[in-house]
């Protein structure tokens, strides 16, 4: 199992570029980064996490600014959105993004994507919460459609375009992984219907037997990849036996040094993992 590391990038922890080269001499394979345009302040959608919305959701870079650093910083790191609000972003805009970065880094991007969970920040966005499912999949699909074709069109009920040309392609065809989040009640629908992985966040109970589930249904080759999982041998073992292919470890945002001390806390738990 590959093992990488997620980070809120915000202007006040250590940088991008930075980070993505401690992950890549220390032997990581991944580095993602999450996105938020904004925060509304009215505060009304509960955050997932808890009762207090932690700082730094208000104050991350551009995710595909914070991605072109860390790939310009490294020769072999994947780096990837973790996730990419897709349901906040115009489909053509994002397509180019995307293509951009994986050519520009010699195919070494990951899509992951989602809907989110702060209605007031996709409705300022003009998306319909309520329908934030449905847009997610014609956007993923439309941007494959851009990404597959010289000359690419699309009707569909929230995305409409006919007749575009839109280069670069990118560099993986084709097209880069798209790696679907979330783990609510349709997830694994929404895998199967237009993801090449699930990469749902670590929770102690249910994940491993939703993945079995969709490794039953699925009728091709569906990846496995968690983010979250904590500095715990146990816990790796676990999704390494259930046949996950990559675990991610969330690093503070904060300065290089509360950094590092992350990184050797989770470094540990993959030497006991694996022996050393």
């Amino acid at each position: 199992m590959d093992t990488g590391v997620a980070i809120f990038p915000t202007h006040d922890a250590i940088a991008p570029a930075d980070v993505a080269r401690l992950a890549e001499e220390r032997g990581h394979e991944s580095l993602f980064f999450p996105e938020h345009t904004h925060i509304p302040a009215s505060r009304q959608s509960p955050w997932p996490g808890g009762r207090e919305l932690p700082r730094k959701y208000a104050h991350t870079f551009d995710l595909f600014v914070a991605v072109t650093a860390a790939v310009a910083a490294t020769t072999r790191l994947r780096v990837g959105s973790g996730i990419c609000l897709v349901v906040e972003r115009d489909p053509i805009t994002t397509a180019k993004e995307v293509a951009s970065v994986d050519y520009l880094s010699g195919g070494r991007f990951e899509f992951g994507v989602g809907a989110g969970w702060n209605r007031e920040e996709m409705a300022n966005h003009g998306t319909d919460p309520r329908q934030r499912m449905a847009v997610m999949r014609e956007r993923v699909e439309a941007m494959k459609e851009i990404w597959a074709s010289d000359e690419a069109s699309f009707a569909g009920e929230y995305v409409k375009f006919e007749r575009i040309w839109s280069w670069p392609k990118p560099a993986q065809r084709p097209h880069p992984p798209v790696l679907v989040g979330g783990d609510g009640p349709g997830v694994l629908d929404r895998v199967l219907a237009f993801g090449d992985a699930w990469f749902p966040n670590h929770a102690p109970d249910g994940i491993l037997e939703r993945a079995a589930e969709l490794r039953s249904r699925a009728d091709r080759p569906v990846d496995l990849m968690v983010m979250g999982v904590p500095a715990d041998a146990r816990t790796l073992e676990a999704y390494a036996s259930a046949g996950f292919r990559r675990a991610l470890h969330w690093l503070p945002s904060a300065p290089r040094g509360p950094v590092e001390r992350a990184l050797d806390r989770y470094e540990t738990a993959i030497a006991e993992l694996y022996g050393a």
